[in-house]
């Protein structure tokens, strides 16, 4: 697990530095192209240390990535929800009206909502391939990868 602190430590460095500078930013936003290169190369650092945290069989990790992937890229539209969010906040804090809060406040709960639907959903799916500890410990290994990136961009974002 020490790796994956380490992984963790780095990625978040990453994400907040990318996710710092396009909320804070005024226009012109950073090129798309960079944002993709930085979330690619998170996306292929996260398949390896999981790959290395997981001790799957052969058999499991045949099974287990292609549901993995598919849970990646749903996990990625609601990822690319909540960046959409931060980048308005980041934008417009400084002159946040109460219906763009009430407004930005929702988005954030629909977010959380689709999120908490999206792991019950994978649940079975995951479960269906590998035992129920690991897919525990799948699901705590997201969980602790969540935290962290979350912590250090929360540390970026100023209130409102």
């Amino acid at each position: 697990m020490k790796s994956l602190t380490r992984w963790l430590t780095l990625c978040s460095a990453l994400m907040l530095t990318a996710a710092v500078s396009i909320a804070a930013q005024a226009p012109p936003a950073p090129p798309a192209d960079n944002m993709n290169l930085v979330r690619e190369k998170l996306r292929a650092d996260k398949k390896l240390l999981v790959a290395q945290n997981m001790q799957m069989t052969e058999a499991e990790a045949t099974a287990f990535w292609p549901v993995y992937d598919a849970f990646q890229a749903d996990l990625a539209k609601l990822s690319d929800n909540a960046v959409t969010l931060v980048t308005y906040y980041g934008n417009n804090y400084r002159s946040m009206s109460d219906t763009a809060a009430t407004r930005m406040l929702d988005q954030f709960i629909a977010i959380e909502r689709d999120r908490a639907a999206l792991l019950q959903s994978y649940r079975p799916k995951f479960g269906a391939v590998l035992p129920p500890l690991k897919v525990a410990r799948y699901y705590q290994i997201e969980n602790k990868i969540r935290a962290i990136l979350n912590y250090e961009l929360a540390k970026g974002i100023p209130l409102m």
